[in-house]
């Protein structure tokens, strides 16, 4: 990995890592602005798994510790295509919950939360960046094309062969029926 994607993951993780952890140990500070999107999400948690917590605060929790965990995991190059594609999905209700510009009626307050949105969006971009860099080397896509191109090669290969051992075996069959015997 080259030092400059080096640092990029870092810079970009670190956000995640360190309000992950100041979330995950004060989650009480977001429930009252977290409580309507949990509101609305619970039900589908429910009905995906039953045994899955629904409360504001273990939620939050949960959003905390997959964020640092992911961000770690970015951070230090280890699953970071997977980690970033986790942290842009922990940004969604993130920002919905954090953010709704939409509901404020104050223009101070709107354009502070427009502006938080854009950097989170800004944020949402280079994780798709992140889980699109494959390092310098030849991404899925690439590979998979070559692999298929390899075994047709093989196949054909292969085809060609018995052909031609089957015309061998022909004319040695043809030739052991001329000869007298």
């Amino acid at each position: 990995m080259t030092p400059v994607r080096s640092l990029a993951r870092a810079m970009l993780s670190g956000i995640f890592v360190v309000s992950g952890y100041r979330n995950f140990r004060n989650p009480d500070r977001l429930a009252p602005t977290a409580q309507p999107v949990t509101d609305k999400v619970a039900p589908i948690l429910q009905k995906a798994h039953p045994r899955i917590p629904t409360d504001t605060e273990t939620l939050i929790r949960l959003n905390s510790a997959v964020q640092v965990t992911a961000g770690l995991m970015l951070a230090t190059g280890r699953f970071s295509r997977p980690a970033a594609l986790v942290l842009a999905g922990t940004l969604v209700p993130v920002t919905i919950a954090g953010h709704p510009f939409w509901n404020n009626d104050d223009p101070v307050a709107r354009n502070n939360n427009q502006v938080h949105v854009l950097k989170n969006l800004g944020l949402f971009g280079g994780l798709l960046l992140a889980a699109a860099d494959t390092g310098g080397k030849p991404g899925l896509r690439w590979r998979t094309g070559h692999r298929i191109g390899h075994s047709r090669r093989s196949v054909r290969r292969a085809v060609r062969t018995a052909r031609r051992e089957a015309r061998i075996a022909v004319r040695s069959a043809s030739t052991a029926r001329r000869l007298p015997g």
